[in-house]
């Protein structure tokens, strides 16, 4: 599959790298350079310094030919533009977001957007934990 992730952080360039090493064609855009120093050295995909919000940047990470676009970054409204952007305007049939507004969720799935808020997810994992003893 083609895949582009916007957002190198952790999450972003650990993902990037374990659907590298699935032979998927990774595309990863950051607006740091500094922030692909997170990839391993054998990464095979493509890093790509741009925006998942301006369409010159998506061109060049291959959006016409993407099976699926994610949104990691750390804001929920540069994530939501950028789907929705992915989505209409180039027909990416597969979008997924972080959200860190575990509230915006809902607003983001219906519009179509897959989603996971990682503050629901930690919240939910820590209310396990203490539930359990």
């Amino acid at each position: 599959m083609n895949i582009i992730i916007m957002g190198c952080g952790r999450v972003g360039s650990s993902l990037a790298s374990r659907l590298d090493n699935e032979n998927h064609s990774v595309t990863i855009m950051d607006l740091d350079s500094n922030s692909f120093r997170r990839l391993p050295e054998n990464f095979k995909g493509t890093a790509l310094v741009g925006s998942g919000t301006d369409q010159s940047a998506l061109e060049r990470a291959g959006a016409n030919n993407a099976n699926i676009f994610i949104a990691l970054t750390q804001g929920d409204n540069r994530n939501l533009t950028a789907v929705q952007i992915a989505k209409h305007i180039y027909g990416i049939p597969r979008v997924i977001s972080r959200v860190y507004d575990h509230n915006r969720a809902s607003i983001f799935e219906k519009l179509g957007i897959e989603t996971f808020s990682s503050t629901g997810i930690v919240s939910n994992m820590m209310h396990d934990i203490i539930s359990e003893k």
